[in-house]
């Protein structure tokens, strides 16, 4: 008879489900009424914050990030919080600071954040160090993230090697993260497999639905030995989010992974959430069906929605089809980097450039210069350098850890906030995001004091 062995599931709806389906805007107050029947679950964790959360909170909800941070974990009584940390990038586009970093980590710890998912746009550790040892060092769960892709360099052996190296810098566990939803069953048995034999920690697999394959995927994986999977809500999965929670349940029913999850619950959860989508239509664009481009070109549906636009307002939306072949050549330029936040943005823009101008790397992004420079990490392959060259001439790209070279920016930050700060939180906020942040702080002391200010009423009222 098979050994039991329970898969946990990480729930990704306040995090991952609402960015990938109605691009960020799901609001706290839509999140907490149902928190408490979700702290029921008897999920490993809910992953709440990080990612593209913390600057759309402030840009476009007029919100604290970490005062939803904070409401969430009040009445998450028993279920851990996760977040998603963009490891030297924080939860911003650029390498931060370390000593931005290391604030941040200390504060979210202090507001109630129990496990980092650390990862490196590059899969470079160099980026990776400091966030994992900030985040041991306040007592919190490190998990160390390896983003999956496919080429010629990132192959089983890549896989194998970078996740030792992880381990070895003393992780409580390992996650892979396949942001494009392009991992297929085989590898995810494979890697998951060869993780779980040889590195000694708890393993975690993240898949988005795009391609159709995640829920495949997650199956092979739990044959593997696989710990923990990702999963949304229904009414907030599939498409370019995570494979479905009650799906996940039901199928693994009966067998030795059985997660032990309510599914008349999880039904409840769901009635919700779909109640709460129907806020959100102007945003929700996400595809009804698999979208096998990912497949070909490894685009996220992110990338694609941003060639759109970019292509629309150039009056070039008839060179998408061009736009879409360019991107794996770009990425093969700079080196097969994994399509993620930033790279994918970069990869992306500077492929557009290439075809709306005409000729290749005629106009390189100053984004596509500083990548160059080694300003985002070392490339997984040696990129073309002639294509460095068309793109930085003869400057001498840096062999160090880019943050190295960034002297503090808490600082700088504290003198921008000025006035406007109120907490220890604030000066992070405006570190990571000074374009948005002061305006925001500004509009909150704006309501406050508007909340202070006597009614206007011109009654006479005797005192007894």
């Amino acid at each position: 008879m098979a050994e039991t062995r329970k898969v946990m599931i990480t729930d990704t709806t306040l995090r991952d489900g609402h960015q990938s389906l109605l691009a960020t805007r799901m609001r706290t107050e839509h999140m907490l009424p149902i928190l408490e029947k979700v702290d029921q679950v008897g999920y490993n964790s809910i992953e709440m914050w990080g990612g593209a959360t913390f600057d759309t909170c402030m840009r476009f909800l007029n919100e604290d990030p970490w005062e939803r941070l904070r409401a969430i974990r009040r009445r998450m009584k028993n279920t851990k919080l996760q977040m998603l940390l963009r490891a030297q990038n924080v939860v911003g586009y650029k390498h931060y600071a370390d000593d931005v970093l290391e604030e941040f980590v200390k504060r979210a710890v202090e507001n109630g954040m129990d496990i980092f998912r650390i990862f490196d746009a590059l899969n470079d550790i160099r980026n990776m160090e400091k966030s994992i040892e900030y985040v041991k060092r306040e007592g919190a769960h490190a998990q160390a993230t390896v983003v999956y892709t496919i080429s010629p360099v990132h192959d089983y052996d890549f896989y194998m090697r970078t996740g030792k190296e992880l381990v070895e810098l003393g992780v409580d566990s390992i996650c892979l993260k396949d942001m494009a939803g392009i991992l297929a069953p085989k590898p995810a048995y494979e890697i998951v497999k060869g993780w779980k034999e040889n590195l000694g920690v708890m393993v975690q697999l993240h898949c988005h639905y795009s391609s159709g394959m995640a829920a495949m995927s997650y199956l092979k994986a739990a044959e593997a030995g696989v710990d923990v999977i990702d999963c949304a809500i229904s009414t907030m999965s599939s498409q370019s989010s995570q494979p479905c929670t009650e799906s996940m349940v039901c199928a693994l029913q009966e067998t030795p992974y059985d997660t032990g999850l309510n599914i008349e619950l999880l039904s409840e959860i769901a009635e919700y959430f779909k109640g709460v989508r129907a806020n959100y239509t102007e945003f929700d664009h996400a595809s009804c069906s698999p979208d096998t481009n990912v497949l070909i070109y490894q685009i996220p549906g992110g990338m694609i929605s941003n060639f759109i636009n970019q292509l629309k307002e150039q009056n070039a939306l008839d060179k998408l089809p061009e736009v879409l072949a360019e991107v794996p050549r770009v990425r093969e330029d700079f080196g097969f980097p994994p399509l993620v936040t930033p790279t994918s943005q970069i990869v992306g823009s500077q492929a557009a450039f290439n075809v709306i101008f005409g000729q290749r790397y005629l106009m390189a992004t100053s984004e596509s210069k500083q990548y160059m420079r080694g300003y985002y990490g070392r490339p997984p392959a040696p990129v073309n350098e002639d294509v460095r060259k068309m793109i930085i001439g003869d400057e001498e790209p840096i062999e160090c850890r880019p943050a190295d070279l960034i002297e503090p920016e808490l600082p700088a930050a504290r003198e921008l906030g000025g006035d406007l700060i109120e907490k220890p939180e604030d000066v992070v906020s405006v570190a990571l995001f000074p374009q948005v942040a002061p305006q925001f702080l500004q509009e909150r002391k704006a309501r406050k004091l508007k909340e202070l200010e006597p009614a206007n009423d011109d009654t006479n009222v005797n005192p007894v």
